[in-house]
């Protein structure tokens, strides 16, 4: 024997089932456009795979070179670096400055000997006559110093220039075939860190580090702390102002949105940390940036990381981010066929009441016929009777029944009159 249902909870089962009925079609074109939008965007996006190829380049003219061409969809680019006199023909944008690369000219004191009596230079008009390393055309370096010795009025014809790259320069800088060496670099640097702490070679202090930086928005005056490269041998004896360039993250225009997330969000956790120019969470940030910022960048430096990627996974959290425009349109379909729901669910409802007016009304034809047979129609009465007293309606649809079954009472009346 089948357990019996209490009626309350029949009536609310009832109840759920014609309403899923009713708004399952509705349902199903809703479940159907999230299908596709979720196709169309999963394919979009198609950031499961993600593929690093790291292309050799000589530096950030170079990286610009490959940007330009398609070749590369991001390079570390130093401030500075362009050749044009515009930046937004290129069609580029920027991730955001990451850091600071300190433009390190390095001397030897022999050299500047020559040039001043206390072998200390502080200015870029002192390098002429000496030889002077600007590093590789690729690298951006050789394009900023132009620049600065522009700023300063320099007959460039009167420094013997050479173009070597670091090591090669190095090497030659302390076999004294070079007098000064330039490149913008992390302090990190081996070779910075080796000619801070070589007997005889000196850094530049940049005396006009604010003149610079007003001149240059590319530049920011930094100083490097007496003591911060060596504190037991007092490394520098005194702070030392220099210039530096800020490195920035550029990339196309067209590079995918997703990706550009991504890497802005690696570039905040990777850069925030405190460095010898920086206090801690100083980069990346948005400031002296030579390219439009990229809004995914400027999204994800200024709110952090966002709250669905706090708990999902970075693509199911981005594609769900992105699904808001398709959910919106989406809505704008289904909000004028949800207006049907109602009507159908209430339709339906009283279908199941009314269906059973016709068999009534049947009866009631039969009772006016010359040979009716009141017998037969008395029992066809009782029959629909006991149908009716089986059929669950929910509680707002109960005045619907019992008229129904007023009704069959009223009908029976008559067939007994």
């Amino acid at each position: 024997m089948k357990p019996r249902i209490p009626r309350a909870l029949r009536y609310t089962l009832v109840s759920i089932q014609e309403l899923l009925i009713s708004a399952g079609p509705v349902a199903l074109l809703a479940g159907g456009l999230l299908v596709l939008a979720y196709m169309w965007l999963k394919k979009a996006l198609a950031v499961n795979g993600i593929e690093i190829a790291l292309l050799p380049s000589q530096g950030s003219s170079d990286n610009l070179r490959l940007l330009r061409e398609g070749k590369a969809d991001l390079g570390f680019v130093q401030g500075g670096s362009n050749e044009r006199a515009t930046t937004e023909e290129s069609g580029l944008e920027s991730l955001g400055s990451l850091f600071v690369e300190p433009v390190w000219l390095f001397y030897r004191a022999d050299s500047a000997r020559k040039v001043t009596a206390t072998a200390t230079l502080t200015a870029l008009t002192q390098l002429q006559g000496l030889r002077l390393n600007v590093g590789t055309a690729g690298s951006g370096v050789p394009s900023l110093m132009d620049k600065l010795f522009d700023a300063n009025n320099i007959d460039k014809s009167r420094i013997v220039m050479s173009q070597l790259e670091q090591t090669p320069a190095t090497v030659a800088f302390l076999g004294k075939e070079l007098d000064a060496i330039v490149f913008a670099s992390a302090p990190e640097s081996l070779m910075v860190q080796m000619l801070l702490q070589t007997p005889g070679v000196k850094l530049m202090d940049f005396a006009q580090s604010e003149a610079y930086s007003r001149r240059f928005p590319f530049l920011t005056p930094v100083v490097l702390p007496r003591g911060v490269v060596d504190l037991a041998r007092d490394l520098p004896p005194a702070d030392l102002r220099l210039v530096a360039t800020t490195t920035a993250l550029l990339t196309r225009e067209k590079t995918h949105p997703a990706l550009l997330q991504l890497f802005a969000q690696a570039a905040r956790e990777l850069h925030s940390p405190a460095g010898w120019f920086n206090r801690a969470g100083t980069f990346p940030n948005l400031e002296h940036s030579e390219y439009a910022i990229s809004r995914e960048a400027e999204r994800a430096i200024k709110g952090g990381q966002p709250f669905l990627q706090r708990y999902l996974p970075f693509w199911m959290a981005n594609l769900v981010e992105r699904m808001w425009l398709a959910l919106g349109i989406i809505l704008a379909i289904l909000l004028p066929l949800s207006r049907i729901v109602p009507p159908l669910y209430q339709f339906r409802i009283r279908s199941r009441v009314f269906r059973w007016y016709g068999q009534l009304r049947e009866i009631e034809h039969h009772m006016q016929l010359p040979d009716a047979n009141t017998a037969q129609l008395s029992g066809d009465l009782d029959a629909l009777e006991q149908k009716v007293a089986r059929i669950t309606v929910p509680l707002s649809y109960a005045d619907e029944l019992y008229a129904l079954r007023s009704n069959i009472n009223l009908v029976r009346r008559k067939l007994e009159g």
